[in-house]
């Protein structure tokens, strides 16, 4: 709305109506094309010849030729022999202007002239479009040699400058414009292919971060559940042999069953509630997600604490002060949790782990946790290894470290696992 209250009419940027109307047109006309190519070549060889035939009929090749006395089976026979052929200018464009060129010739050198003899320009762009560049050389050659007998046979009507040279112009103008479109054909070509590698290379991004993303939520899923429900076993077996003999026991045990069960329910929860997808109901919005952060070194505290409340004694020594990233922090303590977590699942009742941590100023970390047991320990077979060592050693070579896990030597009884992580390099 203008300023005197005359309301202004916005103009599109775009195609215009008109042009929206030929675009249409012209893409109905390739889509038969591409359906139907022989009818196609049907309509276009059918016009030139109804052409052709119309001139030859009408007498209207006269006004133009050299010699109209000639009789109509010749420029019957000329017309057809020079339009029919143009059935397979796509197919074989150099064998078109082959079969067209001895009626060329006799067209020019008997001074016919019909009109029909300029069908070559066609013939000559699908060559141009189709072949090789020395072939276009030689078809070039052969399409002006009629022009040439032309104005040799008559060179007062069609000298070399009256004739030949108009010819030979819109002769190469033709091949020029077939160059042209072949080049036009070729980019877009390339192009669709490239955006369909692109398309390709999407996908395989996709598929791999899928990957990785399943093999995270596993590491997640396996830390979270298989501590949780070790510890809760560990409990369990715990309160149900002090239930007998000290019930205060028993109830401390089940109100840490409790309270680890709730901690395990909302960590699951929140691993959950990240995957999920479903698009949001107005009428029924879904909670926030719980976006707590990862567990880090402060959170170390808490994790002995249930896994000495479940039986297994655990004693630690730290040496410097930990300066490490959110995520080299996460590795340590989910190593450690698994370390722990099989020595609680496997190390049989009595079992006791040593725990050192060596922090460096240069942000290097070694961690050594060893466990003892009054029997041999029963790691899990190769077969049935889940992904508690797999895990460890994925997180730990995410930044380059090294990961060591095997049982003592004889005749010691246990098991011990070793994590380094060098200094970390700036970025």
């Amino acid at each position: 709305m203008t300023t005197d209250g005359t309301e202004t009419k916005w103009h599109p940027t775009g195609p215009q109506p008109l042009t929206r109307h030929f675009q249409r047109l012209t893409q109905r006309a390739r889509d038969l094309d591409r359906r139907r190519p022989l009818l196609w070549d049907l309509l276009v060889t059918g016009f030139f010849v109804t052409a052709a035939l119309i001139d030859q009929t009408s007498g209207g090749w006269r006004n133009v030729a050299e010699n109209p006395t000639h009789p109509g089976w010749l420029i019957t026979t000329l017309s057809l022999g020079l339009t029919v052929p143009l059935l397979k200018r796509r197919t074989h464009p150099f064998a078109v202007l082959l079969t067209t060129l001895p009626f060329a010739l006799v067209n020019t050198w008997t001074g016919a002239s019909l009109q029909a003899g300029e069908v070559c320009l066609l013939t000559l762009f699908h060559i141009a479009l189709r072949t090789r560049h020395s072939t276009l050389l030689r078809s070039y050659a052969l399409a002006v040699l009629p022009y040439v007998f032309g104005g040799i046979r008559y060179p007062a009507e069609q000298g070399l400058d009256q004739n030949v040279v108009p010819a030979a112009t819109a002769l190469a103008l033709a091949s020029v414009a077939g160059i042209a479109v072949r080049t036009r054909k070729d980019y877009l070509a390339s192009l669709v292919e490239r955006a369909h590698q692109l398309e390709v290379e999407r996908d395989q991004q996709l598929r791999l971060a899928a990957a990785a993303e399943r093999a995270r939520i596993a590491r997640e899923m396996h830390d979270i559940i298989g501590h949780n429900l070790s510890v809760i076993t560990g409990l369990a077996d715990g309160g149900r042999y002090a239930a007998a003999k000290n019930p205060a026991r028993a109830t401390e045990a089940l109100t840490a069953i409790s309270t680890t069960s709730r901690q395990a329910l909302a960590e699951l929860r929140r691993l959950l509630d990240v995957l999920r997808d479903d698009p949001e109901d107005p009428a029924h919005p879904t909670p926030p997600a719980d976006l707590a952060p990862q567990p880090t070194l402060t959170d170390l505290d808490r994790l002995l604490t249930g896994l000495r409340s479940a039986g297994l004694a655990v004693h630690t020594t730290v040496r410097g002060t930990p300066t490490l990233a959110p995520g080299r922090q996460l590795t340590v303590y989910r190593v450690i949790q698994e370390a722990l977590t099989n020595t609680l699942k496997h190390a049989g009742p009595g079992a006791t782990s040593q725990l050192h941590i060596s922090y460096e100023e240069s942000g290097a970390v070694a961690l050594t946790l060893t466990d003892t047991a009054r029997t041999p320990p029963t790691p899990p077979s190769p077969t049935h290894s889940g992904r508690g060592l797999p895990g460890m050693r994925e997180r730990t070579a995410l930044y380059g470290g090294t990961l060591e896990a095997g049982p003592l030597p004889h005749p010691q009884r246990g098991w011990r696992v070793h994590l380094h992580l060098p200094e970390e390099t700036p970025q």
